[in-house]
């Protein structure tokens, strides 16, 4: 017996630095995406919630055909469309509480609309006015972010801070599955883990980074078995199925909510039209690959299960489909009409109290525009 054992102060030696601290286990995911629609569990779930997953549904593809007919006209810089990727985003927005924040990538305009974005807001940034056209305070969406996965970070920040000051808050961050690609979508997953942020990670995986498919971006079995590595569940989902997505988001919403701490949520999609309108898509994928995923279309599976549930009537049917078309004129409307463009506001929103160097741009600026007044007055 050694002198500490003596002693009555014998503790056994800690484990291995190498050695896991959990079971690694319960944090893997499914072997094959989480189902719903056309399984016997659709029957259980509220048709109040299918009907308002497809009113969604519907709006959002009129607002990915509308968009997309707006960059043609030259009313937005580029639009990268959802069409076919649509339940996540809805899903993603109907999942989380008033209080909760979103947090976008480019392509998720449709989940901040569904948020209760304002349609023509969403696409400011797309339009090239600024660099966001709504207060992100106000309506809990931070920007939508065009470089990949750093939004990430900062969902885990605000996330964290939240729960140090004890609000009742979780952050649901989208990325695309080139964003994982990326070395901030390492960081926020790591630091999420460690700190136990109250934060979930959906990706979108829609098959490729603009041209590069999935295989050649990634060797892992599925995207979600990367949650293992940093200690956090992963879960992989039918990302067309609207229920479905909904119910896991649902569950890491709670769970996070609850102190579990963070998820990762693979979300199986299709990119069913080009990375943008200044891609073309045929020069890395066959016509045939996009037809096999439209029997898989979100929209249609959904309708299906209302159908054999006797909820999709015609007079339903008319109602969402006006709805979109009148949520399609309006958005038409707003969007053809000239912004009113004002050259100061370069200055304003940079800093919260402008800097030396801005104030004396500012003061040039807007005595050149004084200048060119004035000129314009005298030529009259």
């Amino acid at each position: 017996m050694t002198v500490m054992e003596q002693r009555g102060a014998y503790q056994p030696a800690p484990p291995p630095a190498w050695q896991p601290r959990t079971d690694p286990a319960p944090l893997l995911p499914d072997a094959e995406p989480y189902r719903v629609l056309g399984t016997r569990a659709a029957r259980a779930v509220d048709q109040d919630l299918l009907l308002r997953l497809h009113g969604e549904l519907v709006r959002g593809r009129r607002y990915n055909t509308q968009a997309t007919a707006l960059t043609k006209q030259g009313r937005l810089a580029v639009y990268p469309s959802s069409t076919g990727q649509e339940a996540s985003q809805i899903a993603a927005a109907f999942a989380l509480r008033e209080q909760d924040w979103l947090f976008p990538s480019y392509r998720d305009t449709l989940a901040a609309v569904a948020r209760g974005l304002d349609p023509v807001a969403a696409l400011t940034l797309l339009r090239g006015d600024w660099h966001t056209g709504y207060d992100p305070r106000e309506h809990r969406i931070a920007p939508l972010c065009t470089p990949l996965a750093t939004q990430l970070p900062h969902a885990v920040g605000l996330a964290h801070a939240a729960r140090l000051k004890g609000d009742d808050v979780v952050a649901l961050a989208l990325v695309g599955d080139g964003g994982t690609s990326e070395g901030d979508f390492h960081e926020a997953l790591n630091f999420a883990a460690v700190w136990q942020a109250p934060v979930v990670f959906l990706v979108q995986n829609n098959g490729f980074a603009i041209s590069v498919p999935l295989a050649k971006q990634t060797a892992a079995p599925s995207l979600a078995h990367k949650a293992v590595g940093y200690g956090m569940p992963g879960r992989l989902v039918d990302g067309n199925d609207a229920v479905a997505v909904h119910e896991v988001l649902a569950d890491a919403v709670r769970r996070a909510r609850a102190g579990g701490g963070p998820t990762l949520v693979e979300a199986v999609t299709y990119r069913m039209e080009a990375h943008t309108n200044a891609d073309d898509a045929t020069r890395y994928r066959q016509d045939a690959e996009v037809d096999a995923w439209r029997d898989h279309d979100p929209i249609v599976l959904l309708e299906r299960e209302l159908t054999e549930r006797g909820l999709l009537d015609e007079e339903h049917r008319s109602a969402v489909r006006a709805s979109a078309e009148a949520m399609a004129a309006d958005l038409r409307e707003r969007m053809n009409g000239e912004p009113a463009l004002d050259p100061m506001d370069l200055f304003t929103h940079v800093y919260a109290e402008q800097t030396t160097q801005l104030r004396e741009q500012a003061a040039r600026l807007r005595a050149e525009l004084e200048a060119e007044d004035e000129a314009h007055g005298a030529g009259r």
